[in-house]
């Protein structure tokens, strides 16, 4: 059983559409139109504030979500795909299993997120703040984590093939199990397990030369 079906309690279930979902007493989908509104400027624009919401298996395909407030919000399952969430607070958010592919989420707060078994490649996350989210096993090929906050994330088993790291500061984050052969590396970046290996080549240099 995935992890999918485990979200979805055990059973094949597809995508919600937001006019069947409500939060605080409003349907989604008019909740979107209005900050759809807000973000255009236009009469009756209203942020969205998703905050703890119930998003399981929603259909946000393309959605505009750009500074909504989705903190704390479940979004397990959820099809994020192409969808714009610049600055969007998604703190403490379950995005487990979520279909990100493509989302541009450039100044986003993530701060603690669970994006476990993500679909996430081709993000755009510049600048995004991912301080201790979770990202095990997601898959983050072709994303941009450029001038990200990284600090105590966890990437464990996650597939960042061609994914770029540069000006990324990744002391304290955790990379166990994670092939970094084709990611765009910090300048002069050294992983944990590559400074041991120095020291003994080091080590036995030196031995060589007394003996």
């Amino acid at each position: 059983m995935g992890l999918l079906d485990l979200l979805s309690g055990g059973a094949a279930k597809g995508l919600r559409k937001p006019k069947n979902i409500r939060h605080g007493g409003r349907r989604l989908s008019e909740i979107l139109e209005a900050h759809q509104h807000f973000c255009s400027g236009r009469e009756g624009g209203v942020r969205a504030d998703l905050s703890a919401a119930d998003l399981r298996l929603a259909d946000l395909h393309q959605a505009n979500l750009t500074g909504a407030i989705l903190a704390g919000a479940n979004l397990a399952g959820a099809s994020l795909k192409q969808a714009k969430l610049g600055r969007a607070d998604l703190s403490g958010a379950d995005l487990r299993g979520a279909d990100l592919r493509s989302a541009d989420m450039t100044d986003a707060h993530l701060p603690g997120a669970n994006l476990t078994e993500a679909q996430a490649s081709g993000i755009e996350f510049f600048r995004s703040d991912l301080s201790n989210a979770i990202l095990e096993r997601a898959n983050l090929r072709n994303t941009n984590f450029r001038a990200a906050n990284l600090k105590g994330a966890r990437f464990a088993g996650a597939d960042m093939g061609v994914t770029i790291l540069r000006e990324t500061d990744l002391d304290g984050v955790d990379l166990s199990g994670v092939d970094l052969t084709t990611a765009l590396m910090p300048r002069g970046y050294r992983s944990a397990s590559a400074t041991p290996q120095k020291n003994e080549t080091s080590g036995a240099k030196a031995a060589d030369t007394e003996g």
